[in-house]
C-alpha cells in the first residue's frame, strides 16, 4: 500500500501524485522506494502511453527531507556519510528511471520545485510550470551540489555558464527565464496546468508509441549522463563529509543564516 506516491491511472495515461503535502512533498527513502516500485508497475501496464508526474498541496516538490537524514542509518549503515557513494548511487538509480522509462514523463510544477524536486523534474521528458512556480537547485546553500542529475541535467538544457550562474549560487531560476532557456516546455495559469498536461499527453498519444520511445532515447543518448552522475557522487561524497555540510544543515532546520568556515 503506497502512503507517499499515489498512482491513478487515466484512461491511456497515469497520474504518479508526491503525497507528503503535510512535508511540502519533501522526498525521504520511503517516498524514494515508493517511486521506483510505481514506476516499475507503470511500465507494466498495457495501453499507458504516457506518465504525468505532480505534487499535492501547495507544491510540487519542496526538495530533499533533510530531518529525515538519520533514517539513513537503517538504509545505508552508521558510516553512511563516510562512504556516501552507495546513498548518491540508489537515488540516482531511481532518479534515472524517469529518463530511462520507456514511456514520456510529464511533470506538472506548482508552487516550489526545488532541490531534488526539481532534479526529479529534469529527469522527465517534458515539464510544465504554473506561473510563479519557484524553481531552483540550493544544494550549496546546505554545503552541498545537487548530486542526483541536477548539476548534469541543468548544464545539458542551459549550458555550462548558467548552469554555473544558478547551481553555484543556489538562486532561484525565474519561470519565464527557464521557458525562454528550453528548461521548461511551457508556462501557463495556476488553473490551466492540469489541462495543460493532458493535452500533451493527448497529443503524445497522436503518435506511434515505439516511434516515441526510440526517439526518447536516441535524444537522451546524445549526451554523457552517466559520467556527470558518477562526477556528482564524488564531489557530493567529499562535501558531506565537511564542516560546512553541518552549519548548511543546521541554518537550514533553525532558520538562521550560515556563517561558513571554509572547511
Amino acid at each position: 500500500m503506497s502512503e507517499f506516491v499515489l498512482v491513478q491511472r487515466r484512461d491511456d495515461w497515469v497520474e504518479l501524485v508526491l503525497n507528503r503535502p503535510d512535508k511540502r512533498n519533501a522526498i525521504h527513502w520511503p517516498m524514494m522506494t515508493e517511486l521506483d516500485a510505481a514506476l516499475n508497475d507503470i511500465e507494466k501496464q498495457p495501453g499507458v502511453r504516457a506518465i504525468l508526474i505532480r505534487g499535492e498541496g501547495s507544491g510540487f516538490c519542496s526538495g530533499i527531507d533533510v530531518s529525515a537524514f538519520p533514517q539513513a542509518v537503517e538504509r545505508f549503515g552508521e558510516g553512511w556519510r563516510e562512504n556516501l557513494f552507495p546513498l548518491t548511487q540508489a537515488y540516482q538509480a531511481i532518479i534515472n528511471k524517469f529518463e530511462r522509462c520507456s514511456l514520456p514523463t510529464i511533470a506538472l510544477l506548482h508552487g516550489y520545485c526545488l532541490g531534488l524536486g526539481f532534479e526529479l523534474a529534469l529527469a522527465c521528458d517534458l515539464r510544465i510550470a504554473a506561473e510563479g512556480t519557484r524553481l531552483g537547485l540550493p544544494e550549496t546553500r546546505l554545503g552541498m551540489i545537487p548530486d542526483v542529475g541536477g548539476t548534469t541535467r541543468l548544464t545539458r538544457l542551459i549550458g555550462p555558464a548558467r548552469a554555473k550562474e544558478y547551481i553555484m549560487t543556489g538562486k532561484n531560476l525565474a519561470v519565464e527565464d527557464a521557458e525562454r532557456w528550453g528548461v521548461l516546455n511551457h508556462v501557463v495559469p495556476p488553473d490551466r496546468l492540469q489541462a495543460s498536461g493532458e493535452a500533451l499527453a493527448h497529443e503524445l498519444k497522436q503518435a506511434a508509441p515505439l516511434a516515441v520511445s526510440y526517439a526518447k532515447r536516441v535524444i537522451d543518448g546524445l549526451s554523457d549522463v552517466d559520467r556527470g552522475l558518477q562526477m556528482e557522487a564524488w564531489a557530493q561524497a567529499m562535501l558531506m563529509q565537511t564542516e560546512d555540510f553541518e552549519i548548511g544543515v543546521q541554518a537550514m532546520l533553525t532558520r538562521q543564516p550560515p556563517e561558513w568556515k571554509g572547511r
